[in-house]
């Protein structure tokens, strides 16, 4: 037996089948193949899970119970996304049994697409009470965290997997208070307290590539104090969106860690890196569908973009008329010239590389390169959506009669952990429960 995983894509009939194979054996689950022609197998199932093909799980995880998740600092819900389709991908199916965020309207929305029972509309350090003693790679809880929460405490012992994407900001002395209130300092410490307070028997949490930098040294003192509290295994990896076969540049540092000790068979995220490497797809590949006349859309506020301010439609005019990608600096504002640290804002995506990074500014040109690449505007919160990997069978329209803010959808889709991310992370679990 082997660390060796292989996921292998094939074209079966009108279906697209996926196969992991490991060291327990192969399980196969299949999407429907509404794709383009002549696609590589790998990018025509992963075209259809954005379109919203129906996917097919493996039908030998249908008697088993169901992986029972927590998702803390949720927003939307991107890591549980992934974390269910992996789940699928094993033959198994995800429970999403809590949610917890301050913003309500992704906690709305979290519930919306995975059925989550217990929506905890708070912020994360109230609800567990802990300290640490030593620091960085000598750090212990000095008592086992404590839930508070009655609800929340009611599932100790029972989740499997924990997931967390804590903001890293605001960093203060590790020792100084327990149940921290400000939600700039040490969430990340916070989060580990979590998972360990629910005797969660997997946990995984995802931040930029950056935490590794924290002055606080977050990342260390976090995979001391998972060692400490019994969990035997614990890796931590950067993986990048491209490197998946998805069009968008995006990498997020991903520390998991288990109860299960390591053995021969253990997957590790390099090992998933290297197993799930795919060529990069353009943006094209994610939105070219999408390019229909806007009378053939649907009025949703998905597939709105906002009105330009006559500045900056000029600036995407020039652009279009010159056929640059990058705002020359004489058109740019005063703030952005001479030397800018930001050389994409006012950007124009290529339609035939991967994007760069979505982030929460994506309606606006002058927060990151959101120029459609064939159109005279932004992407549309549908186009961000497919590049960041959410399928169309994603509502992040609870109710149409009163649909979110722009704001709103700028936060959950450029806050988001891709799903082809947390998919690719959380696999590693999967295959060990």
């Amino acid at each position: 037996m082997n660390s060796e995983l292989i996921e292998v894509y094939a074209y079966e009939g009108s279906k697209v089948v996926r196969k992991i194979n490991a060291a327990y054996g192969v399980r196969s689950s299949a999407v429907e193949n509404i794709a383009d022609k002549n696609l590589s197998a790998s990018a025509a199932w992963w075209q259809s899970f954005l379109r919203g093909a129906k996917v097919f799980p493996d039908a030998s995880g249908a008697t088993m119970p169901p992986l029972r998740s927590v998702d803390a600092f949720c927003g939307c819900g991107g890591l549980t996304l992934g974390a269910a389709q992996a789940a699928i991908a094993t033959g198994r199916r995800l429970e999403s049994v809590a949610a917890i965020d301050v913003d309500s309207g992704g906690l709305a929305v979290h519930q919306a697409n995975f059925g989550t029972k217990l929506l905890m509309h708070t912020n994360a350090s109230s609800l567990v009470d802990w300290r640490v003693r030593g620091e960085g790679e000598s750090s212990c809880f000095a008592y086992e965290p404590e839930i508070l929460d009655e609800e929340l405490a009611a599932e100790i012992g029972k989740i499997d997997v924990f997931l967390a994407g804590p903001p890293c900001q605001g960093h203060s002395n590790l020792n100084n208070k327990t149940r921290r209130e400000d939600p700039r300092n040490l969430l990340y410490i916070t989060a580990v307290a979590l998972g360990v307070g629910l005797r969660a028997k997997s946990i995984v949490m995802e931040n930029v590539p950056e935490v590794v930098n924290d002055k606080s040294n977050v990342v260390n003192t976090a995979k001391a104090l998972l060692k400490a509290s019994g969990y035997e295994w614990i890796d931590s990896g950067v993986l990048a969106t491209d490197h998946l076969g998805g069009a968008q540049t995006r990498k997020r540092y991903f520390l998991i860690a288990s109860r299960i000790a390591v053995s021969e068979s253990t997957v590790h995220i390099k090992d998933i890196a290297k197993a799930l490497k795919q060529p990069p797809q353009p943006v094209s590949w994610a939105i070219h569908d999408l390019m229909r006349d806007p009378k053939e859309l649907s009025v949703s506020i998905m597939d709105k973009t906002p009105i330009m301010s006559a500045e900056n439609a000029a600036r995407i005019q020039h652009l279009f008329e010159h056929d640059l990608y990058d705002l020359p600096d004489k058109e740019r504002p005063d703030s952005h010239k001479n030397g800018n640290t930001y050389p994409s804002v006012y950007g124009r995506m290529h339609w035939g590389k991967p994007a760069q990074t979505i982030t929460t500014g994506f309606l606006t040109p002058g927060r990151g390169r959101h120029i459609h690449p064939l159109r005279r505007r932004v992407i549309s919160p549908h186009e961000a959506a497919r590049i960041q990997t959410f399928p169309d069978t994603f509502n992040f329209v609870v109710d149409p009669q009163e649909p979110p803010s722009r704001t709103a959808l700028q936060k959950w889709i450029g806050d988001a952990v891709p799903p082809l991310l947390g998919y690719a992370a959380t696999l590693p679990l999967m295959l060990r429960m």
